[in-house]
């Protein structure tokens, strides 16, 4: 008896064959763009969004080809403007009243740092695929879980790294596969932004009318709501994000760990400092050293990052060749300079007549429409959270290293550090009454 395609049955079928694919390696195929608001509904995913102004309201929108069936922000304000937009959306302010939507096929989750690992896993084990802006978690333990969850749950998977998508990540990706540098065993990562100044309120501030705070807190330790944290200065507070390395590096990290296949570091080694007075209690300044086993036949590799320097150095005031933010690979035939929308080969005279490589990755059809398509069973994700997880892991891993003052040897198969004063920080203490 032939069974009835039903819309579910041809989701978890395509989610199968898009897992299937991105385990042998499948590059995704080009696709035609057509219009999808005349796609009937049947070929729709039904999307829930969950921290929909900012950062949310952006993949709200870079989604919006789908049925945005319901929506999930703890600010009804902040929510106002796209509830008017999508007015036959579900709205909720808890997330988990989402989550609990058997109709709901797929989450975006555009949360603060100390929220995504719960929305995350969750959803995943509700069988939702996931978008999740990055870092992936706020902790190493809970990046460690995400990944395993999205595993064990067979679900599509994709980290907000947008930039992954550029063609210019990608020439620069097949410059240095290519052989063109060499063997490369240094890089140099920088990003010239440093977290702002942060004061909090003295008397206590009243929570705003439609705001739930106690929600907003989720895990996090109980204090008041002050406006030095929202609605995006959280970043800058240990409690609720990561600071500079947290917000930007998964980002400029990314195109270092494509380049060269890396993935978990053997040792790990911080220092840093705060310059402004304020509130804040992440670094301004902060340098981390990452070494990276060989691979292959491809060397070790000693990965620096820099926040708040214009260039290669923590205390650069000028940028690097004109980029003050950027990625630096450096091999024994040459240097290969990179943002997010240009590169340069160093020194220049020595490359002026340079012809590129062949184009071996091809054009990409969105960050998020990949992963749209991959749920549909259209290609495999690229940045899912088996790639994207060892990223956001290494990332927090600075943190760590810098938290605890300790250098340390990293054991990624075990997930343990060999200093005592690390390990404390691969894991944080959840509010009671919140538990993964």
């Amino acid at each position: 008896m032939t069974r009835r395609l039903t819309r579910r049955r041809f989701l978890h079928e395509s989610a199968g064959l898009a897992a299937a694919l991105a385990a042998s390696g499948g590059l995704y195929p080009r696709l035609a763009r057509a219009d999808e608001k005349k796609k009937p509904p049947s070929e729709r995913l039904n999307i829930g969004v969950v921290g929909v102004a900012g950062q949310g309201d952006y993949d709200l929108h870079n989604v919006a080809s789908e049925n945005i069936y319901a929506l999930c922000d703890v600010d009804e304000n902040r929510a106002a403007k796209v509830r008017e937009e999508f007015p036959q959306a579900k709205f909720f302010k808890d997330y988990r009243q989402l989550l609990d939507l058997k109709e709901i096929d797929a989450v975006v989750c555009a949360t603060p740092d100390h929220m995504h690992a719960f929305v995350g896993v969750n959803a995943m084990r509700a069988g939702k695929h996931l978008y999740c802006e990055k870092p992936l978690a706020h902790s190493v333990a809970e990046v460690r879980l995400m990944m395993d969850t999205a595993a064990k749950q067979g679900v599509v998977t994709q980290m907000g790294t947008q930039i992954h998508a550029h063609d210019n990540y990608r020439r620069a990706v097949e410059i240095v596969r290519a052989g063109v540098l060499g063997p490369v065993e240094r890089v140099q990562v920088w990003c010239s932004k440093q977290p702002d100044r942060r004061v909090r309120s003295n008397p206590k501030l009243d929570v705003p009318a439609g705001f739930d705070w106690d929600l907003w807190l989720g895990p996090a330790p109980q204090q008041d709501y002050d406006t030095a944290y929202v609605p995006f200065h959280w970043r800058w507070f240990w409690d609720f994000g990561g600071g500079i390395l947290a917000d930007m590096a998964c980002h400029y990290m990314d195109l270092a760990h494509w380049a060269l296949n890396l993935a978990a570091p053997i040792s790990v080694a911080a220092n840093g400092r705060k310059v402004k007075d304020g509130d804040q209690n992440v670094p301004d300044l902060l340098q981390v050293d990452y070494t990276y086993p060989a691979r292959g036949d491809q060397p070790k590799v000693h990965l620096t990052w820099y926040s708040g320097a214009t260039g290669p150095d923590l205390g650069a005031q000028e940028a690097f060749h004109g980029y003050g933010n950027g990625v630096l690979f450096e091999g024994p035939k040459g240097q290969l300079l990179a943002d997010y929308d240009r590169h340069m080969l160093l020194p220049e005279e020595r490359f002026k007549d340079f012809t590129p490589p062949k184009q071996t990755l091809p054009p990409s059809i969105g960050h998020h429409k990949e992963w749209i398509e991959a749920i549909k069973g259209n290609g495999v994700t690229l940045c899912n959270f088996a790639y994207s997880g060892a990223l956001a892991e290494t990332v927090l891993l600075g943190n760590v290293a810098f938290r605890s003052g300790k250098a340390f040897a990293w054991d990624d198969k075990a997930g343990t550090a060999d200093a005592a004063e690390a390990n404390q920080y691969f894991q944080r203490e959840y509010r009671k009454g919140w538990k993964l």
